[in-house]
């Protein structure tokens, strides 16, 4: 048995959850999310709780199936009640960003800035100016969102100058050891 796909989902007063053939739909007070659901699931709600059960204890591919329904149903419960968050911290001398409308110019060591857009349902937001917040209530696209910020300039291990997490450890490695 599925230790993820057996544990119940708790439900906040705020949530609505409608479920059609192959998708769940899951609203709340931040906004409104779409889960695919394999139709091997079976999808209850029990009081203030939302239990998923598997039709073909046999499938293996059924058992996959069911742990990351369970996952996916539980981010969008908790995204559309609370949100997700990831702050990434610019590290180097002269690193900086800006908001510009919706969207981030980010002078980060190039001959240029650059513009990064903000995609449907994201916020970006600027703290300082070398910290950067991303929020939204799909944590899918949160985290490529930031991950996409951060591949513009990784962290490189000699200085530790790039964008980083903002919970991110550099390893650092040493430099060139004089000879004598």
């Amino acid at each position: 048995m599925s230790k993820i796909g057996n544990t119940p989902i708790k439900l906040n007063t705020d949530t609505k959850i409608d479920m059609k053939k192959g998708f769940v739909t899951v609203t709340g007070p931040k906004g409104v999310l779409e889960v695919p659901v394999h139709d091997i699931i079976e999808v209850k709600p029990d009081g203030e709780f939302l239990k998923l059960t598997l039709k073909d204890t046999t499938n293996p591919e059924g058992k996959a199936q069911w742990g990351l329904a369970r996952a996916l149903i539980n981010n969008a419960v908790v995204g559309v009640n609370t949100g997700f968050t990831k702050e990434l911290e610019l590290v180097g001398v002269g690193y900086r960003v800006e908001k510009a409308g919706k969207d981030l110019k980010i002078q980060i060591g190039y001959s240029h800035p650059v513009i990064v857009i903000a995609p449907e349902g994201i916020t970006l937001d600027v703290e300082g100016n070398t910290m950067i917040k991303v929020s939204g209530i799909d944590r899918q696209s949160v985290g490529q969102v930031a991950a996409n910020i951060r591949a513009i300039r990784k962290p490189e291990p000699y200085k530790g100058k790039g964008i980083k997490y903002k919970d991110e450890i550099i390893k650092r490695k040493q430099g060139k050891a004089s000879k004598k």
